[in-house]
């Protein structure tokens, strides 16, 4: 029988059997999606990232396939089975929905997702307080998956990508003074995050196959904003360069599109591909 979650659904508690090492600080990080798998290890003492690694799958997978892929990555990499000061887990997926804190109320979960999402009577639902602007984030996790990181590693926190990514854009932007467009591109999906002098006023998730997908999407919300192509300013995160024709396509409708950065301080064993991939993963910490 499995604890259920405490404290609104972002922590599993339980006494383990596991002997602690106050020698070894070092936290983990996992990011799961029906896509893919990230892990990335922070050593804190020496703020280093010792190790950060992504498993892309040729085809999705669905929810039960998706365990077999993270049992497996545990089978065969043995620097999961290291004693960690905290693990976090990263749940990636469309099931979610924001609502103002002064609406909230968590006797309505599955109201505030059934409107935009396909859920089901069986899902659990939790969510995640975004204190800086006094929202809440509503999300279907992989319950699944929580399960077996509680076994392996007993107490862990778990959150939303959606979440950490909205928290630290914010970070960001906290002192602009203009508008900014944030892209955080994933593998078949992107992340439209857009902030006027530092308040979200959107954030959305776009499934897509072609680079016209992604640009129809793209001008449709700056449409609906009522935000000029020529003067909004287009920021790329996550998996994108300026040889990806995702980048191509938009400096053709967009006059000012450029990328982000982390701004994290780590020294790494492995250098990330650029200083704006694995963004919700290494801000996860």
């Amino acid at each position: 029988m499995k604890l259920t979650p405490m404290e609104t659904g972002q922590k599993y508690m339980a006494q383990t059997t596991k002997t602690s090492n106050l020698n070894i600080n070092q936290e983990l990080s996992i990011q799961v999606s029906l896509s893919g798998l990230s892990f990335c290890i922070r050593h804190k003492d020496s703020n280093t990232i010792t190790y950060l690694k992504s498993i892309v799958f040729e085809n999705k997978v669905n929810p039960i396939e998706l365990l077999d892929k993270l049992k497996h990555v545990f089978n065969t990499e043995d620097v999961l089975h290291d004693i960690f000061n905290a693990v976090n887990m990263i749940h990636v997926n469309d099931l979610s929905s924001l609502v103002p804190k002064a609406l909230f109320n968590e006797d309505y979960l599955a109201d505030y997702l059934k409107f935009n999402s396909k859920i089901l009577k069986s899902d659990f639902i939790t969510f995640d307080n975004i204190s800086i602007n006094d929202s809440v984030n509503v999300y279907v996790p992989y319950v699944n998956l929580n399960n077996f990181i509680y076994d392996q590693y007993g107490s862990f926190t778990y959150k939303h990508s959606s979440t950490v990514l909205i928290e630290n854009i914010l970070v960001l932007e906290k002192n602009a003074v203009d508008t900014r467009v944030y892209a955080h591109i994933c593998q078949d999906h992107f992340e439209i995050i857009i902030v006027n002098r530092g308040e979200l006023l959107i954030y959305n998730t776009f499934e897509y196959n072609t680079k016209e997908d992604f640009m129809y999407y793209l001008l449709f919300t700056a449409e609906q904003l009522q935000l000029n192509p020529e003067t909004l300013h287009l920021v790329f995160l996550g998996d994108i360069n300026k040889d990806s024709e995702l980048y191509d396509i938009s400096y053709k409708y967009i006059r000012n599109v450029s990328f982000g950065n982390r701004f994290d301080s780590y020294n790494y064993k492995n250098q990330p591909t650029t200083n704006y991939s694995d963004f919700t993963l290494i801000k996860s910490f």
